[in-house]
């Protein structure tokens, strides 16, 4: 629909004041003890309200009905995708495929130099398929029981970590949010994100090679644990690999949305875990069941998700959007925008920013949506704060992983950014 310009009426100044009050009490979080979608949430609700008044009084209130559904499918898509993705990953560690492997790291008997590159290398490996906060929360638990008498080696570590899992975020549809949306969106294809996959390993190299060095020598203790998985652990790792084959081929193939795959492979999920509880099973292991997996998710995360895209949406309605677009792709040109908006999602969140993007919609080859999607998910390593991974990590490694000691190394951390940035222009030149 026409969107009119509403950025100098007074809904829309008090749109982005509600916006900019919201977005500073999520970054206030640890401070204010809010959950971060309660803000987002509310202030969702206040922007769309605002919205339906002006446009009744300008006799256009069917179209505010149009809007809001437009982007309410859109978030819906998003949500029931992580919902599968998340309970997945949340069956795998509830049955302790994750400890597992953290365990084996552990006693394997490397030094801290070898952990430092095998965690950021699983880290990287890992992101693509688990979402990079899963992967960066696993093994940042190997580098803390390894490194209790190397706080320095847990800080080079973590910084390592949170780059790796960004960096390997970047290339598949399935590692990092902001691929996941323009997936869905249909700007990349399914298997057009893996030309990613050289810059992204620039990004994740280039720093680490930089921080080896200062990585101290020697080896941790061994801790002699000894984990083994649970009942069909094998079996619920067949399922997600099923359960992605079949979002694939179903947009691939069917051409439906990767999201209608997703949820059938939740199916298989539910019928495991009808299966496993009619079995024999140990007396002091509870049966497998799905619902609690579901019910344990990050759900703060996805309702904070609902309110950035319904506020950036309203905000799209009122012109901003617009604004932005013209400022940035019309003035600035697609490439030079593309990496600054990397650069912001150090300090803002990459999933409004990208949202935001896909909303304008700009007039991009397929190499500038690459290059985007690219710096939107790698861009948040340059602070700590810049990334699920990051903040989850400052708290899981409190008072070691810090935003001091990550911003000590960003300066290698923006030297990976602008290499992977050089190798994407140079591996992909023929798409721009």
């Amino acid at each position: 629909m026409p969107e009119p310009d509403l950025t100098d009426h007074w809904a829309g100044i008090a749109s982005l004041v509600v916006f900019g009050l919201a977005y500073l009490l999520v970054i206030a979080e640890e401070v204010t003890h809010l959950r971060k979608s309660k803000p987002m949430v509310m202030a969702a609700g206040i922007l769309w309200v605002m919205i339906a008044f002006v446009f009744d009084g300008l006799g256009r209130s069917g179209e505010v009905e149009v809007a809001i559904r437009h982007v309410f499918l859109e978030y819906a898509e998003l949500l029931l995708f992580l919902l599968v993705a998340m309970t997945y990953v949340g069956a795998l560690e509830e049955r302790r495929v994750f400890d597992v492997l953290r365990a084996r790291l552990v006693n394997a008997g490397f030094g801290y130099r070898a952990l430092f590159w095998l965690t950021g290398l699983l880290a990287f490996v890992l992101s693509p398929v688990a979402d990079n906060l899963t992967t960066a929360l696993v093994m940042c638990a190997v580098v803390l029981a390894a490194g209790r008498e190397a706080p320095r080696f847990v800080t080079l570590a973590c910084v390592n970590i949170v780059v790796a899992a960004n960096a390997g975020g970047a290339f598949s549809p399935f590692g990092d949010i902001t691929t996941l949306m323009v997936w869905q969106k249909g700007m990349v294809g399914f298997c057009d994100f893996f030309r990613l996959f050289g810059p992204s390993v620039v990004d994740f190299v280039v720093p680490a090679a930089i921080m080896h060095w200062a990585v101290p020598a020697g080896a941790p203790a061994q801790c002699g644990e000894a984990v083994v998985l649970k009942a069909g652990a094998p079996w619920i790792m067949a399922l997600f690999a099923a359960t992605i084959a079949t979002a694939v081929g179903f947009h691939s193939v069917l051409h439906l949305p990767p999201v209608i795959g997703m949820m059938t492979g939740l199916g298989y999920l539910q019928l495991f875990s009808y299966v496993q509880q009619c079995r024999d099973r140990p007396a002091a292991e509870p049966p497998f069941d799905v619902f609690r997996r579901m019910a344990g998710v990050e759900w703060d995360t996805l309702l904070f998700f609902y309110g950035v895209m319904m506020c950036v949406g309203a905000l799209g309605v009122l012109g901003y959007l617009s604004l932005m677009s013209q400022a940035l792709y019309g003035q600035m040109g697609p490439t030079t925008a593309n990496v600054l908006i990397g650069a912001i999602s150090a300090v803002l969140d990459n999933i409004p920013l990208m949202f935001a993007v896909l909303t304008m919609q700009p007039d991009m080859s397929l190499g500038q949506w690459l290059l985007v999607t690219l710096t939107a998910g790698v861009g948040g390593s340059l602070l700590s704060i810049g990334s699920a991974a990051g903040v989850a990590l400052m708290g899981q490694a409190r008072g070691i992983y810090t935003f001091a000691g990550h911003l000590r190394w960003s300066p290698a951390v923006a030297c990976g950014y602008a290499a992977s940035v050089a190798a994407h222009m140079v591996l992909n030149r023929a798409l721009f």
